[in-house]
């Protein structure tokens, strides 16, 4: 007998939600828009402040690489096309990034020497760039090994299930932050308008995002108390979000 063909997971063919196809279009995308982001922002930085817009194109697509390539590689079952988060946060996320370009753009046109010269700098460097830099390094350092520590304990939505093997993560970075990947979406975030030299985007990602985490942490407690009771009530008392205002 001939030995039988393997079955194939019918997700992954084109249009399913793990769909090959478009996880190797959506990689390439990205790798190529990080590459040539990567090469302005080094062949500009000298001669214009417009060097902010490609270095925050290349944070944004290492950001959303590092979402998929850690889901695949720490929660593997969870590795859709969706993981990469560049279509399933809404129109409003891709929103904000396209205002945040525009606001670059227009202020270093119109406002050269005023809008994105409004801090000092030191040693020849803007105080708005570095604590931006800083932010979102952290930022995305603090989320990469929160999800990778959560491994299959980790969802890019709120699970309101408790499913079987779900435990509770308190070790790791998760010692200190009870939703790390917030707390680090949440500076990264504010981090990229620092560097951008955004005055408007800055107040607006503030905003939106504090109010987004807050409404969302306490949804998402709920659900964590009712999976495990004292035991997530303990660890609440003992650990922060990192967010201001956010208990």
């Amino acid at each position: 007998m001939s030995p039988q063909p393997p079955v194939m997971d019918m997700s992954t063919y084109p249009g399913g939600e793990k769909s090959l196809a478009g996880i190797s279009l959506r990689a390439f995308v990205i790798g190529v828009t990080l590459g040539v982001s990567v090469c302005l922002t080094i062949v500009v930085c000298p001669f214009t402040s417009l060097w902010r817009v490609p270095f925050f194109l290349a944070s944004l697509s290492l950001f959303h690489f590092l979402e998929y390539y850690v889901t695949a590689r720490y929660n593997t079952r969870y590795a859709s096309v969706s993981a990469f988060l560049l279509t399933s946060n809404g129109w409003a996320y891709n929103a904000a990034h396209t205002s945040a370009v525009v606001e670059c753009i227009v202020a270093s046109c119109l406002f050269p020497d005023s809008y994105t010269t409004w801090t000092a700098p030191v040693y020849g460097v803007k105080v708005h760039v570095v604590v931006g830099v800083v932010l979102m390094v952290l930022g995305q350092m603090v989320r990469t090994v929160a999800m990778a520590q959560a491994g299959s304990n980790f969802n890019h939505t709120v699970q309101v299930e408790h499913k079987e093997g779900h435990r509770l993560v308190t070790s790791g970075v998760y010692r200190l932050f009870r939703h790390p990947s917030y707390f680090g979406f949440f500076w990264w975030g504010l981090g990229t308008q620092l560097v951008l030299g955004n005055v408007v985007c800055f107040a607006v990602y503030a905003v939106v995002l504090w109010r987004f985490f807050h409404s969302r942490i306490e949804r998402e407690e709920r659900f964590l108390v009712l999976f495990f009771g004292d035991e997530y009530r303990n660890y609440k008392q003992h650990t922060w979000v990192g967010i201001p205002g956010i208990i």
